[in-house]
């Protein structure tokens, strides 16, 4: 019984000490790994939905309290003047959520582009959304007061052939970006007048 004892106290000390050392290594690597998210992960979304910003919209970013949400805006400028910011939102796709870039012109409230971030849907299918031009581009000037649907559910978004689900996890994404956008607009455009 003493044997016994001794082995569970052993194990409960290494299970405690292996705990400790993993949280401790995740909270140090915690900025780093965020870091990291945001150049190769959400950058080249940002980064294609405002081509020719005369700034750097990844550096040029504030967050919002968004009912206990912590949301990151990125804001572009053209000709140095704000013209719309960008956030991430999710959809629920065929093989999990998908993460969808939204940039909202801050000016008439149109979406000025949509940009896919992290995606486990089907190669060669739902992943599509990501690599096809044509997918995102027609998202470009639709209002954000509107939601978005694929023409399948009578709205205005093609899916992509094969890959409805995954068309309308975008779509939805895109939906809830307005609702945010809308939600939030009086403190965007004062925290817009602070970056100026």
């Amino acid at each position: 019984m003493g044997e016994m004892i001794k082995m569970v106290v052993v194990l409960t000390l290494l299970s405690s000490l292996s705990g400790g050392l993993l949280a401790y290594v995740k909270e140090e690597t915690k900025t780093q790994i965020e870091n990291q998210v945001l150049q190769l992960v959400k950058g080249p979304a940002i980064r294609a939905i405002f081509t020719g910003s005369s700034n750097d919209p990844v550096a040029d970013r504030f967050s919002l309290d968004d009912e206990g949400q912590k949301r990151e805006f990125y804001v572009a400028k053209f000709d140095g003047k704000t013209k719309a910011v960008a956030f991430e939102t999710f959809g629920k796709g065929y093989g999990g959520d998908r993460g969808l870039m939204v940039g909202i012109d801050v000016t008439d409230d149109k979406v000025y582009g949509v940009g896919v971030t992290t995606s486990s849907e089907t190669a060669g299918l739902g992943a599509r959304a990501k690599t096809d031009p044509k997918f995102a581009a027609q998202f470009a000037g639709m209002s954000a007061a509107e939601p978005f649907k694929v023409t399948a559910d009578g709205g205005k978004v093609n899916a992509l052939s094969g890959a409805t689900i995954t068309s309308r996890a975008v779509s939805a994404a895109a939906t809830q970006a307005s609702e945010i956008y809308t939600r939030l607009k009086p403190q965007i455009e004062e925290q817009l007048k602070a970056l100026k």
